[in-house]
């Protein structure tokens, strides 16, 4: 298998595995709920609904650099898209998004050549290969943080006296 295709096969598995160190971003997200979504167990942390639109926004910005023209900084609304609502159909946008981007992301990791792939990016000090591989990186990084955020909202529920319903 070709470096272009295999990276192209890294970010793909990002989202939808098999990965060596645990689930993938799909198997994470399956089961989360649009309230538990935009829940913050962790007052501190983001919500999952947050990371999930933070990386596909960075997927997204990925994309933008492949091409020739220098792509600035994100602002920050960019960088974290503002949670829209706690809806069914606001959550299956968000990842709709994340999975539509890294998607993208994966067949135009295909479709470089090896030029392409060493290429540095325009107005960047690193090259595609590297901004590829940040952009797997950052969604295992992130997959790790949602398992968190979803390990304390079964320990907030599992501490919840018995009927009383929480609000999200």
């Amino acid at each position: 298998m070709s470096d272009v295709r295999r990276l192209s096969n890294f970010i793909s598995r990002t989202v939808s595995g098999p990965m060596w160190h645990g689930p993938a971003l799909s198997d994470l997200l399956k089961d989360v709920s649009p309230s538990d979504a935009v829940a913050r167990p962790i007052p501190t942390a983001h919500s999952i609904m947050e990371i999930v639109l933070h990386m596909a926004a960075w997927a997204e910005i990925a994309h933008a650099r492949l091409g020739s023209t220098p792509i600035g900084e994100p602002t920050a609304a960019e960088e974290w898209p503002p949670v829209k609502g706690k809806s069914k159909a606001n959550w299956q946008d968000a990842l709709n998004r994340l999975y539509g981007s890294y998607r993208e992301l994966s067949e135009d990791a295909a479709n470089l050549d090896l030029k392409q792939l060493r290429r540095i990016i325009p107005g960047r000090d690193h090259s595609a290969q590297e901004m590829l591989h940040g952009i797997i990186e950052h969604g295992t990084y992130h997959g790790g943080q949602i398992a968190l955020i979803k390990r304390a909202l079964t320990a907030v529920a599992a501490a919840r006296p018995t009927g009383e319903v929480a609000e999200h």
